[in-house]
C-alpha cells in the first residue's frame, strides 16, 4: 500500500489511527506544524505533499515511520524517537562524549540522556558557540559533509586596526598547508581598544579552520563564537546550555541539505 493511500471514505468520526496509518491532519498537528484545522486548510490549498506527491485529501492516512512529508517545500519531521538539540559549548569544554583525562567535555551534559547523540560542527576547546546534537545520522552526515556546502558564522575578536582589502583577499582565497581556503564573507562588526571582531562565515570544515586561515594573515584569534550553522541561530542560549529545536529550525536544517 502507498504512504499516502487516501481513506476510502470513511466517516471523520472514526479513529485517527488504524492498520492503514494515521490521518495526515494529525500528523501534522502532532509535529507542532499546525493545529488539525489549520493542517487541513494546507492540505485543502495543495500545500502539502506526501512523498513528493502533492496530497489535498481529508481521508489520507500515512505512516508517519516511512513518509517523507513537506509543507510549502520544507520538510517536517515526524519521527519522535529523533533529538534534535542546540547547544551553547563554553570555553574549555572538548566537543567530545567521553574524555579519560577527566576534563569537561559535552557528554557530561547528556548523561541522562538514552540516545545516541552525534555532535554536528566540532569547536576547539578554546572556542564557543553553537553545536547540534542529534540522532539523525543521515542529517548530520550531510550537515558536516563539505560537498553540501552548509554555511557557518562566527565571530571572532582579532588585532586591530583590519586592512580595507583584508575581506577581499580572505574571499579570493589563503594558501594553508592542507590546501586552499576561502570565505563565504567577511565582514568587521566592532572596533575598540585596539580590538576588533569580526563576522566570518564560510562552509569549510577542517580542524581550526578559522583561527588557522586569521593566523596566516597577521590575525591571530584571540576569541572565537560559533553563532549559525546554515539557519540555525545560537541567539541568546545562554553558554552550557541545551535547548530543543523547533519544527522550523529542523525544516531548515533539511533544507540546507536537500532532504
Amino acid at each position: 500500500m502507498s504512504a499516502h493511500t487516501p481513506g476510502r471514505g470513511r466517516s471523520n468520526d472514526q479513529p485517527d489511527d488504524d492498520a492503514e496509518g494515521v490521518r495526515l491532519q494529525k500528523v501534522l498537528a502532532s509535529a507542532g506544524v499546525a493545529s488539525r484545522r489549520k493542517a487541513e486548510e494546507l492540505i485543502r490549498s495543495g500545500r502539502v505533499k506526501v512523498d513528493g506527491i502533492v496530497v489535498r485529501e481529508m481521508g489520507t492516512r500515512i505512516d508517519p515511520d516511512q513518509a517523507v512529508v513537506h509543507v510549502d517545500g520544507m520538510r517536517v519531521q515526524l519521527r519522535d524517537d529523533l533529538v534534535y538539540l542546540a547547544l551553547n559549548k563554553m570555553p574549555g569544554m572538548l566537543s567530545t562524549m567521553s574524555d579519560e583525562l577527566g576534563r569537561p567535555h559535552i557528554g557530561q551534559l547528556l548523561e541522562d540522556r538514552t540516545e545516541r547523540l552525534f555532535h554536528v560542527g566540532r569547536l576547539d576547546m578554546d572556542s564557543e558557540g553553537l553545536i547540534l546534537l542529534t540522532n539523525d545520522g543521515d542529517l548530520a552526515h550531510r550537515l558536516t559533509h563539505p560537498s553540501f556546502g552548509v554555511a557557518k558564522t562566527y565571530m571572532a575578536e582579532v588585532p586591530a586596526p583590519i586592512p580595507k582589502d583584508l575581506g577581499r583577499q580572505l574571499k579570493r582565497g589563503i594558501q594553508l598547508e592542507d590546501g586552499l581556503v576561502k570565505v563565504d564573507s567577511f565582514d568587521v562588526v566592532d572596533i575598540h581598544n585596539g580590538r576588533a571582531v569580526v563576522e566570518v562565515v564560510l562552509h569549510e570544515g577542517r580542524n581550526h579552520i578559522v583561527r588557522r586561515m586569521l593566523a596566516a594573515v597577521d590575525h591571530p584569534v584571540t576569541r572565537l563564537v560559533r553563532t549559525q550553522i546554515g539557519e540555525l541561530r545560537l541567539g541568546h542560549q545562554r553558554p552550557g546550555t541545551l535547548r530543543k529545536l523547533n519544527p522550523v529550525e529542523v525544516s531548515q536544517l533539511y533544507k540546507a541539505v536537500g532532504l
